[in-house]
């Protein structure tokens, strides 16, 4: 295996034949060479394959920026080797295998959520230390009873293909773990559920008394953790991070996504685009699998 690929995926049944054919023609006449279809997910899913032209740094870069405003589509242009399916996939929680914030979902119950959700919006975005935000925020907590937590805990929702896309990935080798920012509370809750190897998240202080004392016990779980989470993972399966791929959506996780092989900002704050090559906007988190070309048959049902 030796060239480029171009996987298209839209919506469930969005994907006609003549996007395909229209994209097709436009890599065509890019890269000068056959593009080959190959059909991952009926009417879903398919990579557009140019063999034996290399996907150096300039093709790749050409194609990222024709094809980045293609609408209702995601795409994601890489070397069509037998690299493309990752031994390590490293997750954020928040916004990404689940949906919403736990943390404002916290404040929420608390009735505090006017002055917990403005921080988490300002730190996903950059706008503020990750550290920072994360004390300002869990200081508010103060005297909270732990019982809060389970009933936030109950109430998660896992985003759409999650669970797909850890048993799946699963099934085939790969080690799959989950980095958050958020509370392990919760990661442990949401890890078991949809079947991850390993998680890692902030510990929330109680007092005696089983109620928040206002503290996160050391050390912070910030965005260089979670970058030496991948490296740390990585060099546990005797591998490079090139066999990574991470998936995140905020600011704290884009040293991660910038560290692995493939990096996805997953319906992601606009920094985080902006520093990122491969983007799902449209389509749910399967589309990490039709990205290391999975097809459907291969996908293991959230069950």
């Amino acid at each position: 295996m030796n060239g480029t690929v171009l996987t298209l995926v839209a919506p469930a049944g969005q994907l006609t034949a003549t996007i395909i054919r229209e994209v097709s023609a436009g890599l065509h006449r890019l890269v000068g060479a056959s593009v080959v279809p190959v059909v991952l997910a009926d009417d879903t899913a398919v990579d557009l394959v140019v063999h034996d032209v290399p996907a150096n740094p300039a093709l790749l870069t050409a194609l990222r920026q024709e094809f980045q405003n293609l609408k209702g589509v995601d795409n994601f242009v890489q070397p069509y080797d037998d690299q493309r399916r990752k031994r390590l996939l490293v997750a954020d929680m928040d916004a990404t295998m689940v949906i919403g914030e736990t943390l404002d979902d916290v404040a929420a119950h608390l009735g505090i959520g006017d002055k917990i959700t403005p921080i988490t919006a300002r730190a996903m975005r950059g706008e503020l230390d990750f550290a920072e935000a994360l004390a300002a925020r869990v200081a508010l907590l103060k005297g909270m009873p732990i019982d809060v937590l389970a009933v936030v805990r109950d109430g998660i929702e896992p985003s759409p293909g999650a669970a797909t896309l850890v048993k799946t990935m699963a099934a085939q080798g790969a080690r799959c773990v989950l980095a958050s920012g958020g509370f392990d509370f919760f990661t442990g809750a949401v890890a078991t559920r949809l079947g991850f190897h390993a998680h890692y998240g902030n510990r929330l202080e109680m007092g005696p008394d089983m109620r928040a004392s206002g503290y996160v016990l050391p050390p912070i779980l910030g965005k260089e953790r979670k970058q030496e989470i991948v490296l740390d993972e990585a060099k546990r399966l005797g591998i490079t991070p090139l066999h990574a791929i991470t998936v995140g959506d905020g600011a704290n996780d884009l040293p991660m996504l910038q560290t692995a092989g493939v990096g996805v900002a997953y319906h992601a704050k606009p920094l985080v685009i902006a520093a990122t090559q491969f983007h799902v906007r449209y389509t749910d988190l399967t589309a990490l699998l039709y990205l290391q070309g999975y097809k459907r048959g291969e996908l293991v049902s959230a069950g």
